[in-house]
This record gives structure tokens, sequence and C-alpha cells, in this order.
């Protein structure tokens, strides 16, 4: 059996790496929703230029995607940030093309691996065309997203991007989901019950109505 490696022990060596810069490297951050935003954001934001990407066509229906871009720009303008949003146009018809082979899998397997690889990608490909100097996404937060996964994820697809640099980490860690808690409650968010793909959203509606 495979030892889990500690990711966001490598992001902190990382962060001390990145102190030695003469200038904050830019970073083009995913970010999936304004509460998975919270922690990673105090974490990186005295070390980087950060620029959001929000690409989440798998995000259902898209009343629920634009509620979550919303709830994610409401948190910025409270903290008075210019944190620029880049904002990819929304095609879950298309998306869930490569999700649908795996629709009756339970969540936190293929379909979900699928879905990492598919989001990271664009964001390397957008992030390379783009100069930016590392790339990485605030979804390890989630107490429901495999860390493991999504950095093995990121690690692979860097290969194909050399100008481009994973910024490993698990957010959750060191208590992280416990105090993003503190920060929703504080700012009031929005706060999903369900991870965002049509397929996990029909799970949500069955238990629901029970």
């Amino acid at each position: 059996m495979q030892n889990n490696k500690n990711y966001q022990k490598y992001l902190e060596i990382e962060l001390e790496n990145v102190k030695k810069f003469r200038k904050k490297p830019k970073l083009l951050l995913h970010a999936c929703c304004g509460p998975c935003f919270t922690i990673p954001h105090e974490i990186l934001k005295d070390y980087f230029e950060i620029t959001i990407l929000y690409n989440n066509s798998n995000i259902y229906p898209k009343a629920e995607h634009d509620r979550r871009l919303e709830e994610l720009k409401k948190y910025l303008s409270e903290l008075g940030s210019d944190i620029k949003v880049i904002e990819v146009p929304y095609d879950n018809e298309t998306y869930n093309l490569d999700l649908e082979p795996y629709k009756d899998e339970k969540e936190g397997h293929n379909r979900c691996r699928v879905c990492f690889n598919k989001r990271l990608k664009e964001g390397f490909e957008y992030a390379s065309n783009h100069n930016f100097d590392y790339y990485g996404t605030v979804m390890t937060i989630s107490r429901y997203k495999n860390a493991q996964d999504i950095n093995k994820i990121g690690e692979t697809l860097q290969k194909d991007y050399p100008t481009v640099k994973w910024l490993y980490a698990d957010f959750k860690k060191n208590n992280g989901y416990e105090k993003s808690l503190l920060i929703i409650k504080e700012h009031e968010m929005y706060f999903q019950e369900y991870c965002g793909c049509k397929y996990s959203y029909e799970k949500y509606l069955e238990k629901s109505k029970k």
C-alpha cells in the first residue's frame, strides 16, 4: 500500500522558495466557489500575484454555476480585493460527454478524476498561453475531494506545460476546512450542499426527499 504524500508540506516548502523571489510570481488559481477560495487565499495572498480561473462547466444546473460565481465575486468585493476573475463560458452538455460513462459511480472515483483532469488541463493551457509562473486549485480544501488524486493529476499534466509550475497543496490540512467554516459564517456565504455535477446533484435530490 502506497503512503499518501503530505502535499501541504510540499506547499510550505514552495512558499519558502517563493520568498526568495524579487517579485511575486504570477499564479493562476482555479476556484470552484467562494467557500473553497477562503483559506487558499489567506495562505497564498502574500506570496503570489493571484488571478482566479473560474472554469466550472461541470456544475449543474447553470443557475447553481452562476450563484457560486457571484458568491465568489461578492466575497472578493467584501475583502476589497482587486483579484481578476477569468470566466470560461459555461457548456455543461459538452462537458458531460466525458463524464457520462461513469454516471453510475459513487462520488470520489473515476468520474471525479476525469472531471479534475478536464478542468486542470484547461487551466494549464490558459496558464501556459498567458505566461503564468504557477497554476493550482483550491479544490483540496474540501473534505470530499481527494488531494492525492488532484495533485497526481496536476503533476502529470505539468509535464506537458514546462513553463508552468504546478502548485502542490492540501488546504484541508492544519484545520483548513474548519477555519474556512468560520470565514463562511462571518461573511454569511452561500454554502452548497453537493459537489457540483448533475450526477451529484441527482444524488443530492434523492437524499433530500428521504
